[in-house]
């Protein structure tokens, strides 16, 4: 497979992207609750629901974002809040509670939340705040980022009512190792075997694969199963950015609540920067590619992958495949 890899010389002076700051857009916040008699209501969403949306009257492009492990949708809500502050609406479904689900569990909960935004999303929205899902974007991190893919690829028991127009994995992990991979199996370990149509990115870390220390079995995002190997399978156009000196839980807010949010910070190597400097690399990419794929403005995502030092954290590598 043929990559690309551009940086600008040093002679060359660095070009600024405004996607790594928050956006102009004001935004707000919404909880939704999912009640015991959903399965009774059905304008109810299927699971609790974090929306961050943009308050001023336009019509938005729509971005789900799956969690990772045990983790918790507000953990995100820093990234989120980056996101919907340039124009878009974000939503994080909580997908199991404290007991995980099953793979085919939580890709199908997935899928039912997808169908029913299609229909309810907007009866939640602030008034003339309308989603627009011909720019619908998919997103997961960790296990939900391997969760991600596999609705993309259309593995759900449940039959999708909406197309997705670009996915984003960050640090998408698919197993604890490629004997012991979560079902179902996606990867194929072939270059570019994903039946994808559309744009992907896919974010990593460089300490995702180290333990966090001696004492640990092993790391949160191992080789042969983390980022390298969904980039690896994914087919034009498609993107590679790897946050360097950062970890595999370090996008998510500082010091998130109670003891799930306490076990995050201890259980994977973290970087020794300030977690805001990763979530505005995170923020600013994912905003870059939606941007380019969805509003038609490649701009910043060119001068990402052009000059990768425009990023507050360290890039190293960046690869870019166009169509």
């Amino acid at each position: 497979m043929a990559l690309v890899e551009k940086s600008k010389s040093a002679a060359q002076p660095l070009l600024a992207t405004s996607v790594f700051d928050k956006g102009n857009f004001p935004f707000k916040c919404i909880t939704e609750e999912t009640p015991c008699s959903s399965c009774f209501d059905s304008s109810a969403p299927p699971k609790p629901l974090l929306i961050v949306t943009p308050t001023v009257t336009g019509t938005y492009p729509v971005i789900v974002l799956l969690h990772g492990f045990y983790l918790r949708n507000y953990f995100y809500q820093d990234l989120l809040q980056h996101i919907a502050s340039h124009g878009y609406i974000a939503v994080a479904p909580q997908l199991y509670g404290y007991v995980p689900s099953t793979g085919p569990e939580e890709i199908d909960s997935g899928a039912k939340v997808i169908n029913w935004l299609a229909k309810g999303l907007q009866s939640l929205l602030p008034e003339n705040v309308v989603p627009d899902f011909t720019k619908f974007a998919l997103s997961g991190h960790s296990r939900g980022g391997k969760a991600a893919f596999a609705l993309a690829l259309g593995r759900a028991k449940t039959a999708l009512s909406l197309k997705f127009s670009v996915l984003i994995g960050i640090d998408p992990v698919a197993g604890a190792n490629q004997h012991c991979r979560i079902r179902p199996h996606i990867l194929t370990y072939e270059p570019q075997s994903f039946s994808l149509s559309i744009p992907v990115t896919v974010i990593g870390t460089g300490l995702g694969p180290e333990k966090k220390n001696a004492c640990m079995s092993q790391p949160c995002a191992p080789n042969g199963v983390n980022h390298n190997d969904f980039f690896y399978e994914c087919k034009p156009p498609c993107a590679h950015f790897v946050v360097k000196d950062y970890g595999h839980m370090d996008m998510l807010d500082d010091d998130p609540p109670g003891l799930v949010g306490a076990l995050s910070g201890c259980m994977c190597k973290n970087g020794t920067g300030p977690k805001e400097l990763m979530r505005k690399t995170v923020g600013g990419i994912v905003v870059a590619f939606l941007k380019a794929y969805l509003n038609g403005e490649d701009e910043d995502l060119v001068a990402i992958v052009e000059d990768p030092a425009v990023s507050p954290a360290k890039l190293e590598p960046v690869e870019f495949i166009r169509a």
